[in-house]
């Protein structure tokens, strides 16, 4: 009895210890990001916030994963944060799912989600598709299925009443058919957002959209699990400043896109913008 009673000591000690291990893990300085791998924005925000954070002493963890997985997650309290939050229109649905995360700040407030073609291609209005169905091949090239950019092209094709079919794989995938197109001087219209490097690299244009299918401009933002703020209040605070101009962004989005080593790339922009890293982390 005594042995029994003995090992119930131990098993309960070790028990204890380990809900305190975890307990301690969230209060410590691993931080962990959701992130969608091909948004550039996203990609680009969440390696400058690890740079700024691994030089304060945290230790940052990027998790690549879906924004419906990342949202999941952020709602088991396993993943801390996410950057990538488009609000009004394209996260709505998605974000209303989980009504305890926490709306920590607006990063960039100039968003627009669409249909885009090369410049070259004379129309201008999502209304003109409808008379160039050949020269598209009846198709819209999409991102990643389960994207909100995606439903938002698939409420398009309804509300427009087009007779195209939205071809959906990845971002990357999407980028290379369009710069491909646009070699041999071919109709294309692509599913498409800023901000983006794409803007910057190639000649684009978004179809006007008079139903505002897609909704007008759209503010991107910070959220995170419900206790994060608790857990870390000094992180929240620093996530309520962050916050990227137009030019600040496409400057960042530039060099993140000519950069084979992000990592390296967002720790050199952080230390030339160090007076805009500082103001986010109240040092100046």
């Amino acid at each position: 009895m005594k042995k029994i009673n003995y090992l119930l000591l131990i098993t309960s000690v070790i028990i204890l210890g380990v809900f305190n291990s975890c307990k301690n893990i969230k209060n410590s300085k691993y931080i962990n990001i959701g992130m969608v791998d091909g948004w550039a924005e996203d990609v680009a925000m969440t390696h400058v916030v690890k740079a700024i954070l691994d030089e304060q002493g945290y230790h940052v963890v990027i998790q690549k994963a879906s924004t419906d997985m990342i949202l999941a997650s952020m709602n088991n309290e396993d993943t801390d944060l996410f950057l990538g939050v488009w609000l009004p229109y394209t996260h709505a649905t998605k974000i209303a799912k989980f009504p305890e995360l926490v709306n920590l700040g607006t990063n960039y407030d100039n968003g627009k989600i669409g249909l885009v073609v090369p410049d070259y291609i004379p129309i201008k209005s999502i209304e003109e598709l409808s008379q160039h169905e050949k020269q598209f091949n009846h198709r819209i090239i999409g991102i990643e299925k389960g994207a909100g950019l995606t439903s938002a092209t698939d409420r398009a094709i309804i509300d427009y009443q087009l007779n195209y079919k939205q071809v959906n794989s990845s971002t990357i995938a999407m980028i290379t058919e369009l710069q491909n197109a646009i070699k041999r001087k071919e109709w294309i219209v692509v599913a498409g957002w800023q901000p983006h490097w794409m803007f910057g690299k190639m000649k684009l244009k978004f179809l006007e959209d008079p139903k505002k299918t897609f909704g007008e401009a759209e503010k991107i933002k910070t959220y995170s699990r419900k206790s994060f703020g608790k857990d870390h209040p000094e992180l929240a605070k620093f996530f309520s400043k962050m916050y990227f101009d137009d030019e600040t962004m496409s400057n960042l989005l530039t060099k993140m896109e000519e950069s084979k080593d992000k990592e390296a790339t967002a720790k050199e922009w952080v230390k030339n913008h160090s007076e805009l890293a500082n103001s986010w982390l109240d040092k100046n």
